[in-house]
């Protein structure tokens, strides 16, 4: 009996391969990832890096539904300005500290979806929303105003077309994409996002 039982599960590991490489691994899909935010309103920039997470549901062997949603962790943003005599341009340092946070839901379109490589292309549209504190107390709209073209505190309307790749080993992979995450506020404002992280299908 102890015989039979190490013989099938000899025989169990040593198909396992094939039995990986024959599932179809396409139906739904979870990952977490690491952003980057190349954060670029008007004259000035700043990086941001954060968390996320994101869904994806299959509604065909090319299509998929996400939805996903970031957090950047606060940085503090410097602007420059121009001032009114004679031209001279300073840099202000405002001792702001904005955290960015987005949430995106879209089609994502795939080539190779269930296999070991997958490329895809999204278009996805949702919300950035800028919260900012200030440890010296000043002002809510000071604060607010030294960040120029976010249009102060609050929620707009963001969009996001990318592209990546997806490499899977069986369930377990790895996602890396790129785009721009653009936002209104007194104007189109594009920025560069960029993720990275694992990913689980079944």
């Amino acid at each position: 009996m102890k015989q039979l039982a190490l013989l099938a599960g000899l025989a169990l590991v040593l198909s396992a391969p094939t039995w990986v490489s024959a599932q179809t691994f396409d139906h739904v899909e979870v990952g977490v990832y690491g952003s980057y935010l190349h954060f670029n309103p008007n004259n000035s920039s700043t990086n941001f890096v954060g968390l996320g997470g994101r869904l994806d549901v299959n509604t065909s062997h090319w299509v998929a539904l996400e939805a996903q949603m970031d957090y950047d962790f606060a940085r503090n943003y410097t602007s420059t300005t121009t001032t009114n005599s004679g031209g001279t341009i300073t840099t202000n340092f405002a001792n702001t500290r904005l955290r960015p946070l987005t949430g995106l839901f879209g089609p994502k379109f795939e080539v190779g979806a269930g296999h070991a490589v997958t490329a895809f292309v999204t278009g996805q549209v949702g919300f950035i929303d800028f919260s900012t504190s200030n440890p010296n107390n000043v002002s809510a709209t000071g604060a607010t105003n030294a960040v120029s073209d976010i249009g102060g505190a609050g929620t707009h309307f963001a969009a996001y077309p990318g592209g990546g790749l997806e490499f899977f080993l069986g369930p377990v992979g790895i996602r890396a994409d790129a785009g721009d995450e653009l936002y209104l506020a007194n104007g189109t404002h594009n920025n560069l996002r960029v993720t990275f992280g694992p990913s689980i299908r079944f």
